[in-house]
């Protein structure tokens, strides 16, 4: 007999993000969008980073994001123009809650690759 279970992850758009000129000057922002196909969590953490996986420094309203089962929320992530040439990497991670009851719990990480 074979089991065949699904598992889901999050989505994030778009997949290539590109910076353009906010209304502050000297900081660009991108606007991502963010899907949750996962019944099981409904947190997020968001975090930008270089190419070799180092946090690059961002300002969001989000830097946790509460977001329900099939629920679907657009944010603007800043960034300063000096640390544009290192931002390589948009990711959000879902966040599981810590249950010892629980058998066995999937971590999902998505990221988009910035232009």
């Amino acid at each position: 007999m074979m089991c065949h279970e699904s598992a889901y992850a999050h989505e994030m758009t778009p997949t290539y993000p590109e910076w353009r000129p906010s209304h502050v000057q000297g900081v660009a922002k991108t606007t991502m969008e963010m899907f949750n196909k996962r019944q099981d969590v409904s947190y997020y953490e968001i975090g930008v980073f270089d190419k070799e996986w180092k946090p690059v420094k961002f300002v969001s309203q989000y830097k946790i994001l509460n977001l329900k089962y099939l629920g679907h929320v657009k944010f603007d992530i800043y960034v300063n123009m000096d640390d544009i040439p290192s931002a390589t990497y948009i990711c959000s991670k879902s966040k599981v809650k810590d249950d010892s009851s629980a058998a066995a719990l999937l971590s999902s990480k998505v990221c988009s690759r910035i232009r």
